[in-house]
């Protein structure tokens, strides 16, 4: 059987090749286990998003839970990962197990694990689940049945997409947004934030949000090169004045402005920032991954709030938040948790607060991203996932332990930092940094510059200087 193991954020694998019934039948098993081992009668919540075989791989994992005298609350339609999360608070669960690859391309998909308290299950815990995985399967899945189960009452079905709307309901005062003089868009990419928002506001201009298992071909992830085609409909459009976009199981974001372009999650952490302290007047510290631009530093210095960076990996500051008062955590690939919400990155609520900050200050996104820069300066920021041969990773991965780059092209290394990756630095605000990826076969590689010009020199300058063999 293929081995498993958890990346930064649960597991994942190409569907039909490792990720098939057996395997997740396997992690399930090692889910009911560990469950079991640390409490007496857990329940868990189980859901899944837009995925090819979603339905199927929720369907065997509520089986093999509910067959352990686990109680499973299935979710009956697609759900976003905060979906579960919620729902997990909501029902008083145990865990929560949401079936979705997230970002990545249309042939994975994967288990993610959220704990009791609403936010990614923490990093101690996921290894202690492996260490409960069999080496095979045992369970004679077709042996089992669904409804015989929900007839037991160990499987009850529940409406987390009502829950969710409800909630955000209580939580913003949508009506207000839904009556002002913004207009907005969302864009979907064909996940499952999809149906929420078209119930929310059913008269914003919407973009991909129809079920699409293959994504038309692009990942999911609401990056620059994935969103040219949203981009283009508010450029062209010349009323819409935010666009919010999220990734496929909704709990990554980014947006754009009334002229088409895109903001990306720097960005987003440092509007979070300065529109709930400066603001709003509330008072937290900020945590961000290692991976985020330094400005975030600046920002916070400015407005006298305490910063931590951390490991690359939400639950690295779902455990901050648990423990901290947290006013905004966030990381570079656009998963970001606010205060006031659960600690779980959400796409859709951070969005909403976007969106409430125009309605309530009268300012454009454009107005409010100068008001940072004016305390930051401006800034640009670039990533390039190196989908690299293995001999290849290893070799570059070995070079920056071993401190073999001194400088990238024309740009000299001051310092590094090596918390999470090898982070290069040339200036207080120039930097490149390397760090293999924890979930697929790439190499990242990330550059910051006063400009995108600047910063995608860098990134080639840095790809340059890696690819050179001795």
């Amino acid at each position: 059987m293929a081995e498993i193991k958890f990346g930064t954020d649960g597991w994942r694998a190409v569907i039909a090749k490792d990720f098939t019934t057996d395997n997740v039948a396997r992690v399930a098993k090692a889910t009911a286990r560990w469950a079991l081992n640390r409490q007496a009668d857990p329940a868990v919540v189980v859901g899944h998003d837009c995925r090819f075989g979603g339905e199927l791989f929720a369907r065997v994992t509520a089986k093999v839970l509910a067959s352990h005298d686990i109680k499973v609350y299935l979710a009956t339609d697609f759900v976003s990962t905060p979906m579960i999360s919620l729902g997990v608070l909501k029902h008083k669960a145990f865990l929560g197990v949401v079936i979705t690859a997230s970002h990545n391309p249309p042939e994975y998909n994967g288990y993610k694990l959220k704990g009791h308290f609403g936010g990614p299950l923490l990093e101690e815990d996921i290894r202690e689940v492996e260490t409960f995985l069999p080496e095979t399967n045992t369970i004679e899945l077709d042996d089992i049945s669904l409804e015989a189960l929900v007839d037991k009452g160990l499987v009850e079905y529940v409406d987390l997409e009502t829950m969710y709307c409800n909630y955000l309901e209580e939580k913003f005062d949508l009506n207000a947004i839904r009556a002002s003089h913004w207009n907005f868009a969302f864009d979907a990419m064909y996940g499952s934030g999809q149906n929420v928002m078209r119930r929310l506001f059913p008269d914003i201009t919407l973009l991909h949000c129809e079920r699409q298992p293959l994504f038309d071909g692009i990942p999911p992830e609401p990056l620059l090169r994935n969103l040219e085609e949203f981009s283009e409909v508010i450029r062209l459009s010349q009323n819409i004045d935010c666009g919010l976009a999220v990734d496929g199981d909704a709990d990554r974001i980014a947006l754009f402005d009334d002229k088409g372009n895109y903001i990306d999650s720097h960005h987003v952490i440092l509007l979070l920032i300065h529109y709930l302290n400066h603001y709003k007047k509330l008072n937290g510290k900020v945590a961000t991954g290692f991976s985020s631009t330094v400005k975030i530093n600046k920002l916070c210095d400015a407005y006298s709030l305490p910063l931590e960076i951390v490991k690359i990996g939400f639950k690295h500051i779902a455990g901050l938040m648990l423990e901290e008062n947290i006013l905004v955590g966030g990381e570079e690939s656009g998963g970001i948790a606010v205060t006031g919400h659960i600690p779980e990155r959400d796409g859709i609520f951070n969005g909403l607060v976007i969106w409430e900050a125009m309605v309530n200050t009268g300012k454009s996104l454009r107005e409010f991203i100068n008001e940072v820069y004016a305390i930051t300066g401006s800034f640009a920021f670039e990533r390039s996932d190196l989908k690299l041969d293995e001999p290849d990773k290893e070799r570059i991965v070995e070079n920056c332990e071993k401190k073999m780059y001194a400088e990238f092209g024309p740009w000299k290394v001051l310092h590094e930092e090596n918390l999470d990756g090898f982070k290069y630095y040339f200036s207080d605000s120039q930097w490149f940094m390397i760090r293999p990826s924890g979930t697929e076969p790439v190499l990242r590689t990330y550059a910051e510059g006063h400009t995108r010009e600047e910063a995608l020199a860098i990134l080639q300058a840095g790809y340059e200087t890696i690819m050179k063999k001795p």
